[in-house]
């Protein structure tokens, strides 16, 4: 039997999405309280929900005077990940696949570690273009375990968003870990791509677990250097313990 549970803050998050694409950079959104009245949950469900929109960059909390839609970012930052149709979307482009491999086949030792299968259980690969307003953006291959398969291999993922097929079969793409990298593009990103041969590309390559802790997804998406980057939020480690110079 699949499981379908999802937590009550994502769920919230979830329609506070689905509202922010309504509104306007600067429009207020409800408070903790609010939200606590609306979804009947604690305070601390819904601070969780709003936090997380808030790492994302789509809300900006002010204290002493509330949450507002935030200016649409330039680029994802690095600690999370949302679908590339949204991140898209979100950027008034246009998203799109084209899909160059779809089918069942053993894994590769890095995906089966990945995905903690063994080396003879069939995973789903699934290799495609990601476009926006028809220009190539990312190659994307993605290694998923195999009980996705029925979801994935039916689905139409040229025009659709692979995480929203998954979660609408009960696999909820929910946390991840990420290692980013500079590569040169090889023959095949080339021709792929459209970029020359050596060109530096930006590699991303991420594990996605589902909402009971399992892996679900290894994927590597190789983005050319000068079409897609991303936003890195940091704070200066042991910035508060050095000691203040005196006079």
């Amino acid at each position: 039997m699949i499981d379908t549970y999802t937590p009550r803050y994502r769920e919230i998050e979830q329609v506070l999405r689905e509202r922010i694409a309504g509104l306007r950079p600067g429009d207020p959104l409800p408070s903790d309280t609010e939200l606590c009245r609306e979804f009947d949950v604690s305070r601390m469900t819904a601070r969780n929900a709003m936090q997380r929109l808030a790492e994302e960059g789509l809300i900006e909390r002010e204290p002493g005077r509330g949450s507002f839609v935030a200016e649409p970012p330039a680029h994802r930052r690095a600690n999370s990940l949302m679908s590339f149709s949204k991140e898209m979307r979100r950027r008034g482009r246009v998203p799109s696949s084209r899909i160059v491999d779809r089918l069942l086949r053993p894994p590769t030792a890095t995906e089966a570690a990945s995905l903690r299968v063994p080396e003879d259980e069939p995973v789903v690969c699934l290799r495609r273009i990601r476009l926006a307003d028809g220009e190539a953006i990312a190659i994307e291959q993605a290694a998923l375990q195999g009980r996705c398969a029925s979801a994935v291999l039916t689905a139409d993922l040229e025009r659709g968003s692979l995480h929203a097929v998954l979660a609408d079969a009960g696999f909820v793409p929910t946390r991840g870990s990420a290692t980013i990298t500079a590569e040169c593009a090889t023959a095949e990103d080339s021709r792929l791509l459209g970029v020359p041969p050596l060109d530096p590309l930006l590699v991303e390559r991420r594990v996605i677990v589902d909402q009971r802790g399992r892996p679900l997804e290894y994927t590597e998406s190789r983005y050319p250097a000068d079409r897609y980057a991303l936003d890195v939020a940091f704070s200066v480690e042991d910035a508060q313990a050095r000691p203040r110079r005196k006079g």
